[in-house]
């Protein structure tokens, strides 16, 4: 039975009426993403054509789910907001402080031993506010979000950049930071800038090697790291309904690495059977009643060019299977192609790991198809040349791949199981005793992140990332540039073969199984649940309301960093060994920006400090830098370049500046979620009228924000830079601030606003 059932069926008994009377108010057809985004609208937005990428919009999506890593500031945030229960169905997910080394069961004991008093504290919030609890090894957030709480047509908030794994489902599904989560689940409005769109028409059908990995990694080669942001993407046509629901949730999964608000399919076939197959058959019957209104309408997809923002057409018939990377998830590579572009770029070929699973490919679809590839192995006696790893998507699955022999196939040609957690993806995996001194190296993996320092913390790792079939292939021979395809393996007898081409099942045969789910249902009434924090708890502190940035804050702050290039979530904010300091402000702290690069001097984590001297700079830590400007009564400015912010959705990077005194934040362009994040503490998110204004910043500036008591959406202000040779250089700077985020920062933070408004009985 499925989670919820009666709020879905209420969603679908109106669904019909809610989508006409939008269609009759704007006067045009709709398109799947306007569909769910109009019948979703909050009632202080009125029912309008909103202009795309313009128009900021209150939205009442239908529940949250939280990762555990995320989950802890989270709900930390909630526990201010003065509300005694979720406004809407919730759900925490202990995922991502599982480590991978030795194997799946003694690293979930390990894990469970070091995080307990996190474990109990999330587990303990859930219990008093209403929240579901999934436990670790229950499985990897988005995996148990498909197979348990996604439903077609629905609208969904998660605080994981990857929620968008859901639109396989035909969700539309946001990642967002905590606060944003706040919002949703203190029942207050949620605000977002109503999405461009970007139609992806999928004509012709995958076969052989290519997979729906490949449809994604196509996308990004096509769009870039940034090209989706502010868009919904919706993927359509022949080729989007030969899909299984799972490839289409593997594709909508990795549109975060496009910096897109969501990707989404139109409910079919293919959805109607996962539903089924996960025990959800009343959900199916529903949508199987409503299908021709969880889908846009025929004209929509006709003519496209005249519904869309953008159109892009791929024809499944002609796909190549791909590699992306090194270091970016946009560098795009057919397999055909990767030996000789390794050899010009001087990738390290030679491959110790191979990866497969994460949350955007461990379905059984993923899984069996991997295995066929082993099983190819086992039978021709070719032995694997790298270390293959699978770390399953949930309890489920694992269970249900246990019972039909394919973890054993898999282990037969030496694939080592990892927990049903994160994992490598995220960081959490004990590769290196010292990272930072590994030597340059390569990995192939299915997972969707492949910046520096990403799976095993170091830098000289390049990360490669391909669908699970053709990562496990590769394992096969050991080396980047093989292609399965026209290439030969060597038995042990010393025979030249070639692979057949994956084989897989869209869903079990024997359908799934599962002994221990690991959900847990939250109290009926949780007034008498206590929540206690240990005030001497290094993982978990209690939070302190930020201050409001008053006028005279904004005036002679101090150049904390000017990053150069790439500068993501991860160089913000590290995951990794600093995960088990999610949950704990000041301790956290002590990774901000350490990864970034210092455009002043190109090095990581050492800044000029001039708190004792202005002439003489001190060379410190970003941290250690910020947090001597701060105590000394002195305000900081971050610089940045493009598509600053992209990556992880942890609102850790910007409420780890927030907190070491950091007012304003000033770059070429924002990655969505990290903008909306720094707003949403209090902070100043302004972009470059003039990119080339970058290049005024010098190291030992004096930095003055002019106009802030004047701030007005869509009004410029003004950065003064006064130089220590005397000269001065003024420029002024854009923001995306509407009245009401600009109020947030009247206030000091969203939350600050809402508790206040809670207080008054307004919220």
């Amino acid at each position: 039975m499925a989670f919820d059932i009666e709020m879905i069926k209420q969603h679908y008994e109106t669904l019909k009426s809610r989508v006409d009377s939008v269609k009759t108010a704007l006067g045009r057809p709709l398109t799947l993403a306007e569909k769910i985004l109009y019948t979703h609208l909050h009632n202080d937005s009125t029912l309008q054509n909103y202009g795309r990428g313009k128009d900021y919009v209150f939205f009442s999506p239908d529940r949250v789910a939280m990762q555990d890593a995320t989950a802890q500031m989270a709900l930390l945030q909630f526990m201010m907001a003065g509300k005694d229960k979720v406004a809407v169905p919730s759900t925490v997910h202990c995922d991502h402080l599982i480590q991978a080394k030795v194997g799946a069961e003694k690293d979930l004991a390990a894990a469970n031993d070091l995080n307990k008093e996190v474990t109990d504290f999330l587990e303990s919030v859930s219990d008093k506010y209403g929240l579901g609890f999934w436990s670790p090894g229950a499985g990897i957030i988005h995996q148990v979000v498909l197979e348990n709480y996604a439903f077609p047509g629905g609208m969904m908030i998660g605080t994981d950049s990857h929620t968008p794994n859901a639109g396989g489902l035909g969700m539309i599904a946001i990642g967002v930071g905590g606060a944003d989560a706040v919002d949703v689940m203190a029942g207050i409005p949620w605000e977002l800038k109503m999405p461009k769109l970007i139609g992806v028409k999928l004509t012709g059908k995958l076969s052989g090697w290519t997979s729906p990995k490949d449809v994604i990694l196509k996308v990004a080669g096509i769009i870039s790291a940034k090209g989706g942001t502010g868009a919904i993407v919706e993927y359509f046509g022949e080729g989007a309904q030969s899909m299984s629901c799972t490839g289409k949730g593997t594709i909508c999964n990795m549109g975060a690495e496009i910096g897109a608000t969501t990707s989404t399919f139109g409910y079919d076939e293919s959805m109607s059977r996962y539903l089924r197959a996960t025990d959800r058959a009343d959900i199916a019957d529903l949508a199987d009643g409503v299908k021709e209104y969880l889908t846009a309408d025929a004209e929509c997809y006709a003519d496209p060019d005249k519904y869309f923002d953008q159109v892009i057409e791929i024809d499944l018939n002609t796909l190549e299977p791909a590699l992306n990377g090194p270091f970016t998830p946009d560098l795009y590579t057919p397999v055909s192609e990767m030996k000789a572009a390794a050899e010009k770029n001087g990738w390290p070929t030679d491959l110790e790991y191979c990866l497969i699973g994460s949350c955007t490919n461990s379905s059984y679809e993923d899984i069996s198809r991997a295995a066929s590839i082993a099983k190819q192995a086992i039978d021709k006696g070719i032995k694997a040349k790298s270390q293959l790893t699978v770390t399953p998507g949930s309890e489920q699955v694992r269970y249900t791949i246990e019972r039909d022999g394919l973890i054993e196939t898999l282990e037969g040609m030496g694939a080592m199981v990892f927990a049903n957690a994160c994992g490598p993806c995220i960081g959490q995996w004990a590769r290196f005793s010292d990272p930072a001194n590994a030597p340059k190296n390569s990995i192939v993996h299915s997972f969707n992140r492949n910046f520096s320092k990403r799976a095993d913390g170091s830098p000289n790792t390049h990360a490669f990332v391909a669908s699970p079939e053709l990562v496990t292939a590769i394992a096969l021979s050991g080396t980047l540039g093989f292609n399965p395809m026209t290439d030969t393996l060597t038995t042990e007898s010393g025979e030249e073969v070639m692979l057949d081409p994956p084989t897989g099942y869209e869903l079990p045969p024997n359908g799934f199984d599962v002994k221990e789910r690991g959900y847990n249902a939250p109290a009926e009434d949780g007034s008498g649940v206590n929540v206690v924090v240990n005030p001497q708890s290094d993982r978990l502190q209690l939070l302190t309301p930020f201050k409001t940035i008053e006028p005279n804050n904004l005036v002679e702050n101090r150049v904390l960093l000017k990053a150069k290039g790439k500068c993501t979530t991860d160089h913000i904010s590290m995951a990794g060994p600093w995960l088990k300091f999610r949950g704990h402000l000041q301790n956290i702290s002590n990774n901000c920006f350490i990864g970034a690069i210092n455009a002043f001097n190109d090095k990581a984590n050492s800044v000029a400090n001039f708190v004792d001297s202005s002439e003489n700079a001190e060379f410190l830590a970003v941290p250690d830098s910020a947090r001597k400007y701060r105590d000394a009564g002195i305000g900081t400015v971050v610089f940045g370049e493009e598509n600053y912010g992209e990556g992880s959705s942890r609102e850790h990077a910007a409420m780890e500046p927030r907190f070491l005194g950091v007012n304003a934040v000033i770059v070429k362009s924002f990655a969505r979620i990290h903008e909306t994040n720094l707003k949403k503490q209090g902070m100043l998110a302004l972009t470059f009228a003039n990119p080339a204004d970058f290049d005024l910043v010098r190291q030992d500036d004096h930095v003055s924000i002019l106009g802030f008591q004047e701030m007005q959406p869509g009004k410029p202000l003004l950065i003064h830079l006064r130089h220590a040779d005397g000269t001065d250089d003024y420029f002024p700077v854009n923001h995306t601030y509407n009245s009401a985020q600009i109020e947030w920062v009247r206030e000091g933070s969203a939350l600050n606003k809402i508790r206040k408004d809670v207080a008054a009985g307004l919220a």
